[in-house]
C-alpha cells in the first residue's frame, strides 16, 4: 500500500470607437479618483471612531480602511503573517482581516480568559452561511443556559464509560478498511474521512440500521463539498447543492427521530439517544430541530479534524521511521495478546498504548488542526489593560501557542517524549 499525502471562426472586428475628447477622459478619470478618495476618507474616519476617549486599543495594524489586512493575511504564510506581529506588538494585538477588526491573543492565560475564566463576555461567531448550512439551533451558536445544557449533554455521549462498549465495533470498521487499501495506492485524508466519518456514525447514532446511514452519508457528502464554498445560493453552485442537501438531511433526520420517539427500543444509544431522552424541571425535551441540528453540527465537528489528525499521524510516522518501528512493536504485542487470549480490541487494551498515545499528543500539537478560533465581544471589554470594543473579534492563536518555544522547546521538530510522564 502507498499513501498519497494530499495534506474555427475568427471573432469580428468591433466598430471603430467614436473620438472622445481628452478634456472629458480627464475630468472623468479626475472626478472618479475625488470620488473614491472622499469614500476612502469616510471610511477611515469611521475606522478611526470606533475607540473612545480614554481608552487604549491593543497595539497593532488595521491596514486599509475595509480590506486591512485581508490581503497580507492570504498572501503571506499565516504562522508568519501571526508570528511577525506577535514580535512587535507583543501577545496581544489588533488587525482587521475578513471584514472584521480583530484582537489576536497568543499566550495560553489570555486564551483561557477568552474561553474559559470569563467565556460569557465573548460568543462563539461563525459566518452567516455556516451557521444556515449547520444549523442555527446548534450548540455552538449560543451562550447561556441553553449551550450549558447541550454541552453536558454532547459531553455525557462521549465520556469514557460510553465509548468503551464502542471499541470492539470501531475495531471491525478498520478490518473492513484494511484489505482495501493493500496493494494500491490512495488518498490518505479521503480514506481517513470515510473511515472517520463511520466512526461518527456510531457516535452519534449508536447501534444503527445501515440502511439509514448509507441516504444520512450520502447527503452529508454532499453537504460537506458546499462548506467551505463561496456562499452563493446560485443553481448549479455546491453552496445551492448543499443547501439542497441540507434541507433533505434535515427531512431525513426528522423521520428517524420521530420514529425512535415513538420506539423506545430503538431510541438507541449515541449522542441522538441523549439528546431523545433530554428533560429537566425547567425545560421540556429538545424539539425536532434542535436534535437534528446539534447532530449535524457535532459530527461537522468531529468528522474533517478527525481524519486530519490521522492523516497527520501517518505522515508523522512515515517520517521518522525509528518511532515508526517503535509504535510497531508496541500495537504488535497487543495485536498478539489479543490473538492469544481469542478476545477482540478492548478499552483497557488502549490504555496500554503510551508510546502511541504521546505520537497522538504531538500530532495535535504539531499540526494544530484548528489554528485559532473566533468569539466575538458581547459587550465592551476591558482585556489585560486593553479596551476590546462590543462586535469585535476576538481570535485565540492555538497554533501560535502550540509551536511557542517558551512552552515546547524546539517547537518545529516532532518529538513524542515531550509528553512523558515522570512517575
Amino acid at each position: 500500500m502507498q499513501l498519497q499525502l494530499f495534506f474555427p471562426f475568427p471573432s469580428p472586428s468591433p466598430p471603430p470607437l467614436p473620438q472622445i475628447p481628452t478634456l472629458i477622459i480627464t475630468s472623468t478619470l479626475f472626478s472618479s479618483f475625488f470620488f473614491f478618495f472622499l469614500v476612502v476618507l469616510v471610511l477611515f474616519s469611521s475606522h478611526q471612531r470606533r475607540q473612545p476617549k480614554g481608552k487604549i486599543l491593543p497595539p497593532g495594524s488595521m491596514g486599509w480602511p475595509y480590506i486591512g489586512e485581508t490581503l497580507k493575511f492570504y498572501t503571506q504564510n499565516p504562522d508568519s503573517f501571526f508570528a511577525n506581529r506577535r514580535r512587535r506588538y507583543g501577545d496581544t494585538f489588533k488587525t482587521h482581516i475578513l471584514g472584521c477588526p480583530c484582537v489576536m491573543i497568543s499566550s495560553p492565560e489570555a486564551a483561557r480568559i477568552v474561553l474559559v475564566t470569563k467565556a460569557h463576555l465573548f460568543k462563539p461567531t461563525y459566518p452567516p452561511s455556516k451557521e444556515k448550512m449547520i444549523g442555527p439551533q446548534a450548540l455552538f451558536f449560543h451562550q447561556g443556559a441553553y449551550h450549558s445544557r447541550l454541552k453536558k449533554l454532547v459531553l455525557a455521549a462521549f465520556l469514557p464509560s460510553v465509548i468503551r462498549g464502542s471499541v470492539s465495533e470501531i475495531e471491525q470498521i478498520v478490518l473492513k478498511f484494511l484489505p482495501t487499501w493493500e496493494n494500491t495506492t490512495i488518498n490518505t485524508l479521503q480514506e481517513m474521512k470515510r473511515y472517520a466519518f463511520d466512526v461518527a456514525m456510531i457516535s452519534a447514532f449508536g447501534h444503527k440500521r445501515d440502511s439509514e446511514m448509507k441516504g444520512i452519508k450520502q447527503l452529508y457528502q454532499c453537504l460537506e463539498k458546499g462548506y467551505n464554498s463561496m456562499p452563493l445560493d446560485l443553481p448549479g453552485t455546491p453552496f445551492h447543492k448543499a443547501m439542497k442537501a441540507r434541507k433533505q438531511l434535515n427531512e431525513t433526520l426528522r423521520r428517524l427521530i420521530q420514529e425512535r420517539r415513538g420506539n423506545e427500543k430503538a431510541g438507541g444509544g449515541g449522542l441522538l439517544g441523549n439528546l431523545l431522552g433530554a428533560k429537566n424541571h425547567k425545560v421540556d425535551q429538545l424539539s425536532d430541530s434542535q436534535i437534528a441540528d446539534n447532530v449535524i453540527g457535532v459530527i461537522f465537528a468531529a468528522h474533517d479534524t478527525t481524519a486530519s489528525v490521522l492523516t497527520w499521524v501517518l505522515k508523522y510516522l512515515h517520517d521518522n521511521r525509528d518511532l515508526l518501528e517503535a509504535v510497531t512493536r508496541e500495537q504488535d504485542g497487543i495485536q498478539r495478546k489479543i490473538i492469544e487470549e481469542n478476545r477482540r480490541l478492548t478499552w483497557d487494551d488502549t490504555r496500554h498504548m503510551p508510546l502511541t498515545t504521546r505520537v497522538i499528543q504531538e500530532t495535535l500539537r504539531r499540526a494544530s488542526i484548528l489554528s485559532f478560533t473566533f468569539r466575538e465581544a458581547v459587550e465592551d471589554v476591558e482585556f489585560e489593560g486593553y479596551y476590546i470594543p462590543k462586535g469585535w473579534k476576538v481570535l485565540p492563536l492555538f497554533r501560535t501557542i502550540h509551536h511557542c518555544a517558551d512552552f515546547f522547546p524546539q517547537p518545529e521538530k516532532f518529538d513524542p517524549s515531550r509528553f512523558e510522564v515522570s512517575e
